[in-house]
């Protein structure tokens, strides 16, 4: 396409509607329940998906996982001060049911970049009116389409592969730009309605009506409207255009990415068959529902917390299925070894100077890649040298403190700081999700669940290999074999780096070398039931400070998921080279050790710590269709491995879904969701050129 630099004409006529707008799941949990239990036969689901180990009384698997099963809706929300409702604006008032409490200091997995967006309620979608400051409004559709991931003034690539418009640049691009929004921001004010291409033409002026078409179907088609789990949207998602048959499509792995790139397929006219190596969906993904003694809960074991809601398409999800959003608070106590709570302002001296560490790493790399661009060094020794340079952290606890944030940082790279990136471990934060990071009552599986529902999914399918040639592809699993016009493999990137599935030809080299550069790492988690919450309601998270640098990571941080989970649960994480270590460890030894902690924290108080009544101990390393729990831009990776991961081979026969595969957003949830819709994009457009489909 050419470019033009013509200035732009306002395309809208009147504006009718303003709005604002982990992972990780072990397939071999083990269990602890203090009340002797009977022998229960395991149900077909089961037996291929995970092995569990009651400790008392002794070592069973035969224990049933019920993990699928959700609690009742009215158990989770009685923690909330308000019910599941109506249509709320996105940004302003989706996240949060907490009791407010006023930040101390901020302790989340990343950092916010962008301002959080703030909007009234959405208007009626179709009343006409003028708007006093159309500037200001175009202004609000623009900051919503800038949190969804679009660019101010240009397109995306995958807006000019799709010929959106005829010109790039000049007053067509300028445009086509505005309407886009416009259809994005009126979609996104009432996500629970399918939005027609006539009520996307409702407020352009007619002479735009060619660029209304191709923004709709770009929009659509790529999955940013119309996409989700409220009625008015499966119903059409799974119902196939009449009088279009694309291609045939097998998915491998039922995932996030693949159930999401299934329904977008399905949709788009393609027929599609899903193969899952688990008894279950979700992969990384899972939700396990604990109980005993009266009391039960859902526990996220994998994936958890929405890491930041503005233009979350799990967000999205949430209002679809009317779930109020848990903001997770800030404040967040810090504890000794010997269990007294750390000083207030020692606390706040260490995390300053933190930063400042991390700021100057941050400077010396810009030089280091201006001057030598092919230098990278681990961010954990870097760290250390500037350290050692201005002497942070002489003192003992001070140094405590410090390795409580670096083992923080760990858990958000799933990874060890010696092998963590100076030069690149933190390129996606410019495309961080702005908003307050959330949990979803009742567990993450609630989508998955949804998401799986009239799909046509094969478990206990291992893949063994996946061929591809000029006539289409052939997938083997479980003995059987899959053909079809082509593949979407959406399995983790651990599972890739073991070269458990043979592909026939081999991948390119460059492929190879991006999954081989990339790293996968690894966080597990203790959770923990218990019959009563005695760590209080005020508070989300606390910290644990270790006196062994090596064990930083072994259960430094504590997520409560009273007000979410349907009971009272505890869940302590394991980080860093402690994550390792964890899963060497007997079950019993490390519920015993967390339950030293606590006691070490909340005797003292006066406050009674119980045993709990179930405890489940996440093995993901050990998990044979995982291998780690998620990415991470290990020393002499980038960015752009996470981009070759996501290139389809084969001359559009094979594509590649899944966290790792989005440069944008790895390691999250929405990241594999949106690579699930990218891809499904693709391999229509490949249908298109091969002339497959009619209409």
């Amino acid at each position: 396409m050419a470019s033009s630099d013509a200035p732009p004409e306002p395309a809208l006529s009147a504006n009718p509607n303003t709005a604002g707008s982990d992972v990780s799941t072990p397939e071999n949990l083990v269990t602890q329940s203090p009340t002797p239990l009977g022998p229960a036969p395991i149900s077909p689901s089961d037996q291929s998906d995970r092995t569990e180990t009651e400790l008392e009384p002794p070592a069973s698997d035969t224990q049933d996982d019920d993990s699928s099963d959700p609690l009742p809706d009215a158990q989770i929300r009685d923690d909330f001060s308000e019910p599941a409702g109506g249509e709320r604006s996105e940004a302003a008032t989706e996240p949060g049911r907490a009791v407010s409490a006023a930040p101390t200091r901020k302790r989340r997995r990343r950092k916010k970049f962008f301002t959080e967006i703030n909007g009234g309620p959405s208007l009626s979608r179709n009343r006409r009116y003028r708007l006093a400051d159309p500037a200001k409004e175009i202004d609000m559709e623009a900051l919503i389409a800038i949190s969804v991931g679009f660019p101010v003034d240009s397109l995306t690539e995958e807006e000019i592969e799709a010929n959106v418009v005829s010109v790039i640049g000049g007053s067509e691009q300028s445009n086509y730009i505005i309407i886009r929004n416009h259809i994005l921001t009126r979609w996104r004010s009432n996500v629970s309605m399918w939005m027609t291409l006539e009520q996307a033409l409702e407020a352009i002026r007619t002479e735009h009506r060619t660029l209304v078409h191709s923004a709709y179907y770009f929009l659509l088609e790529h999955g940013y409207i119309n996409f989700g789990l409220a009625p008015a949207i499966t119903e059409v998602k799974l119902r196939p255009a009449a009088g279009v048959e694309r291609a045939n499509v097998v998915i491998v792995g039922a995932g996030m990415a693949g159930l999401v790139a299934a329904r977008q397929l399905v949709f788009l006219g393609f027929k599609v068959v899903v193969l899952e190596g688990r008894a279950r969906p979700g992969g990384r993904v899972r939700t396990k529902k604990m109980s005993g003694d009266g009391v039960e809960a859902a526990a996220d074991l994998g994936g958890s917390v929405l890491t930041g809601i503005n233009g979350n398409p799990l967000g999205v999800l949430a209002r679809q299925l009317g779930l109020p959003l848990h903001k997770v608070r800030d404040v967040c106590p810090l504890y000794l070894p010997n269990g007294k709570a750390v000083n207030k302002d020692i606390d706040s001296k260490v995390e300053v100077s933190f930063n400042k560490l991390l700021d100057r790493v941050c400077n010396l790399r810009q030089s280091m890649i201006e001057e030598v661009k092919s230098i990278d060094v681990p961010l954990g020794t870097a760290l250390e040298a500037f350290r050692h340079v201005y002497n942070v952290a002489e003192n003992p606890q001070e140094r405590m403190l410090l390795d409580w944030h670096l083992a923080n940082l760990e858990y958000a790279n799933a990874s060890l700081m010696s092998s963590l990136s100076m030069a690149y471990w933190d390129q996606d934060d410019p495309y961080e999700m702005g908003g307050d990071h959330c949990f979803i009552p009742g567990g993450n599986e609630r989508f998955v669940r949804e998401f799986a529902k009239d799909l046509p999914i094969f478990y206990g399918r291992t893949v063994e290999s996946i061929r591809y040639g000029l006539d289409g592809v052939m997938v083997y699993a479980g003995g059987q074999e899959f053909r079809g016009d082509m593949v979407l493999c959406t399995v983790p990137l651990g599972v890739l780096k073991q070269g458990t599935i043979e592909f026939a030809p081999e991948l390119p080299q460059r492929k190879l070398d991006a999954i081989s550069r990339l790293g996968f790492g690894l966080l597990n988690k203790v959770a923990m039931l218990f019959t009563y919450n005695f760590w209080g309601a005020d508070i989300d998270t606390f910290g644990h400070l270790a006196e062994d640098p090596s064990m930083r990571g072994e259960f430094f941080l504590f997520y409560s998921y009273h007000s979410v989970s349907g009971g009272p649960l505890l869940i302590a994480l394991v980080a860093g080279e402690a994550a390792i270590k964890f899963e060497m460890m007997s079950p019993v030894e490390s519920v015993k050790k967390v339950l030293d902690i606590l006691r070490g924290i909340f005797t003292p108080k006066g406050i009674v710590v119980p045993d709990p009544v179930q405890a489940i101990c996440t093995r993901w390393g050990k998990d044979h269709f995982a291998y780690g729990s998620y990415s991470y831009v290990a020393i002499g990776s980038s960015g752009d491995d996470y981009d070759i991961l996501s290139e389809s081979v084969g001359d559009g026969r094979v594509f590649f879904a899944g966290e790792a595969t989005n440069k944008q957003y790895p390691a999250t949830m929405h990241g594999a969701l949106l690579s699930g819709m990218r891809e499904a994009a693709n391999m229509l457009r490949v249908a298109k050129r091969r002339g497959i489909g009619s209409q």
